[in-house]
């Protein structure tokens, strides 16, 4: 079976910086990959490099066979099928929910409206939002702009989503409506790449947990084993620093 995804060798200069050092990565049709990793070690880098948003500077990225990273590759046409949803929503603050859930469907797939919106409510019903469709961003919380971000990538039907640590910006108490979402969409069968900081959502989600450092990949292993026997000593050790964490959250 062809891989949706095939990253090879890729790399990402910034000056004499080296941000992505020669990673290597396939991920299956309908497998979730959660992507971990200290802060600063490439993670979103990795993510913006497979939308277009970054310039890689050497390696490939094959979408289903076909290399996206050659000279003439139009990225309009690939974004429509690898989403990508941010940590910061990127809403358009002066249009209603329906109306930035249309916006793409319409401009770029020149979709009918109603066609369109018919989805779009559908989306909205699912991710518990259809009251809010005629809300402008300012009006909605947090969780409610990332669900919403989440139903206007899945508006231009895309083969790969990229989800960049959605639930960073979120107060702790909402982060499970924007979670309870995209486990909705791996049971789905959807092809999702993760960067999360959150280590108990990787572990249920994933179906393989890639630990990145420095630029490189580490380790990547089943969830299972990655959290239970994880075979790098950087693994051993960026796992201990969660589990400082508990215990310094159980004490307060």
């Amino acid at each position: 079976m062809t891989p949706t995804l095939r990253i090879s060798g890729l790399g990402k200069n910034y000056g004499n910086l080296r941000a992505l050092d020669g990673i290597d990565l396939e991920v299956a049709p309908g497998e979730v990959i959660a992507v971990v990793g200290p802060s600063g070690c490439g993670k979103s880098t990795l993510l913006r490099c497979l939308n277009g948003l970054e310039a890689i500077t050497d390696g490939t990225v094959e979408l289903d066979g076909v290399v996206i990273t050659g000279p003439g590759t139009h990225w309009t046409e690939i974004r429509q099928r690898v989403g990508m949803v941010f940590q910061s929503y990127e809403l358009f603050p002066h249009l209603n929910v329906m109306d930035n859930l249309l916006l793409g469907p319409r401009l770029v797939q020149r979709r009918e409206r109603d066609e369109a919106a018919k989805e779009a409510m559908g989306l909205l019903e699912r991710v518990g939002l259809a009251e809010k469709a005629r809300s402008l961003p300012r009006e909605l919380s947090g969780g409610q702009k990332q669900r919403v971000a989440i139903v206007r990538a899945l508006m231009m039907h895309p083969e790969l989503l990229l989800l960049d640590e959605i639930t960073a910006s979120l107060d702790p108490e909402i982060v499970r409506e924007v979670l309870d979402v995209v486990l909705e969409l791996a049971a789905d069968g959807m092809t999702m790449l993760i960067v999360t900081h959150e280590m108990p959502f990787a572990r249920a989600i994933a179906d393989r947990v890639v630990l990145m450092d420095a630029g490189r990949i580490i380790e990547i292993a089943p969830p299972e084993k990655f959290f239970t026997a994880p075979e790098t000593e950087r693994a051993q050790a960026f796992l201990k620093t969660f589990e400082f964490d508990s215990v310094r959250h159980r004490k307060n």
